[in-house]
C-alpha cells in the first residue's frame, strides 16, 4: 500500500511539473536557437499535411490537457482513499465514486482533446449520446447492474465490511463497484457477483449475532445445582473475554433429552465477524467449567455382554 502511494505521489509531482512547464514554455531550459527552430517549423510546416491544422502548439496543449485531467484524477483519488479509511458506508460510497471517476476522466480527456484538435465537441457529445443509446439496447444487463448498484448504495442495504449471506455463500463485502460486488469468505475465497444478481440476501452485520453451543450432561446430574453453578460462572466468562463476548453467556435451558444425556443449549452475543470464534470459545469455557466442578459430559458407549 505504501509503495503504491509513493508511486502516486511521485506521479502527481511529475504531472504538476509538466503542467507548469507546458503552461509556461519560457521556463523550459532550451536554447534560443532551438526555440527559433521550433517556431519556424510551426510556421512553415503542419504536423499533418492532408488539410490538417494540428500544430505543435496544439499538441503541447493536448498534452497539457491530458496532464491536468490525470493530475486532478489522482488528487481526487488520494482524497477519497483517505476518506475510505473510515470504513463502513463512507468507504462504500468513496469506492463507488472512485470507480466512476475513471470513466469520467477518460470521457473528459477525450472530449477536451478533440476540441483542442479542432473537432466540434458538441457534435462529439451528440455522437456519444447516439452511440450510448444504441449500445444501451444491447447492454441492458450492464445498465441493470449499474442501477442496482446505485440503489444498494443509496438505500444502504449493505456496506463494505458487512457480513452477508448470498445463496449458500457467507462472506465479508470487500468492494462495491459500479457493476459488481466482491465478497470474501473465511477461507479467503472471493465471490464476484453482478449487482443485479444480488437478491434475497441476509445482512448479518446490522444487529448483534448469537453463537449457540449444545453440551450434554449425564442423566444423574442435579440440574438445579448445575443451573446455579452456571449462573454464577457466566459473568466471569464475560470478564475473561471482554473483546469477544458482548454480553455474559447464558443458559437457554434443556434442548433435548437425548439417548446418552441431557442436551443443554448455551448462547452468547457476539458481533457477526466473531460468531464462529465465539462459538468455539464458549464450548471451551463450558468444558473447562464442567471439568473443574466434576460435571460429567456423557458420550455414546457400547455394552458388550459375553456369554459364559
Amino acid at each position: 500500500m505504501k509503495k503504491t502511494n509513493g508511486k502516486t505521489y511521485a506521479g502527481i509531482v511529475l504531472a504538476a511539473i509538466l503542467v507548469l512547464l507546458l503552461a509556461n514554455p519560457q521556463l523550459l531550459p532550451v536554447s534560443e536557437s532551438l526555440k527559433e527552430s521550433l517556431e519556424e517549423t510551426e510556421k512553415n510546416h503542419m504536423l499533418f499535411q492532408n488539410n490538417s491544422h494540428t500544430t505543435i502548439a496544439q499538441i503541447i496543449t493536448l498534452i497539457l490537457a491530458i496532464a491536468i485531467v490525470w493530475l486532478v484524477y489522482q488528487v481526487l483519488k488520494l482524497i477519497f482513499s483517505a476518506l475510505a479509511v473510515r470504513g463502513g458506508r463512507t468507504q462504500t460510497v468513496t469506492n463507488l465514486i472512485s470507480g466512476l471517476m475513471k470513466y469520467v476522466a477518460v470521457i473528459v480527456a477525450i472530449v477536451w482533446g478533440l476540441s483542442i484538435l479542432g473537432v466540434n465537441a458538441t457534435a462529439v457529445l451528440a455522437g456519444v449520446g447516439i452511440i450510448g443509446l444504441i449500445l444501451g439496447f444491447g447492454a441492458q444487463s450492464l445498465i441493470e447492474d449499474i442501477i442496482t448498484g446505485a440503489f444498494i448504495i443509496f438505500e444502504n442495504q449493505y456496506s463494505v465490511g458487512d457480513v452477508i449471506i448470498l445463496d449458500d455463500f457467507r462472506g465479508t463485502v470487500r468492494n462495491i463497484g459500479v457493476r459488481t460486488t466482491v465478497i470474501e469468505d473465511l477461507g479467503g475465497n472471493l465471490k464476484v457477483v453482478n449487482n443485479s444478481d444480488i437478491r434475497n440476501f441476509q445482512n448479518r452485520s446490522r444487529n448483534i449475532s448469537t453463537a449457540l453451543v449444545i453440551v450434554a450432561v449425564s442423566y444423574k446430574t442435579d440440574l438445579r445445582k448445575l443451573e446455579k453453578l452456571i449462573a454464577e460462572a457466566m459473568p466471569k466468562l464475560k470478564e475473561e473475554h471482554p473483546d469477544l463476548y458482548v454480553n455474559p453467556p447464558r443458559l437457554l435451558g434443556v434442548d433435548e433429552l437425548a439417548d446418552s444425556g441431557i442436551n443443554l443449549k448455551f448462547a452468547v452475543d457476539v458481533v457477526e465477524e466473531d460468531i464462529f470464534d465465539g462459538q468455539r470459545m464458549l464450548a471451551r469455557d463450558i468444558k473447562i467449567l464442567f471439568d473443574e466442578n466434576g460435571v460429567e459430559i456423557p458420550f455414546p458407549q457400547v455394552v458388550v455382554h459375553r456369554a459364559d
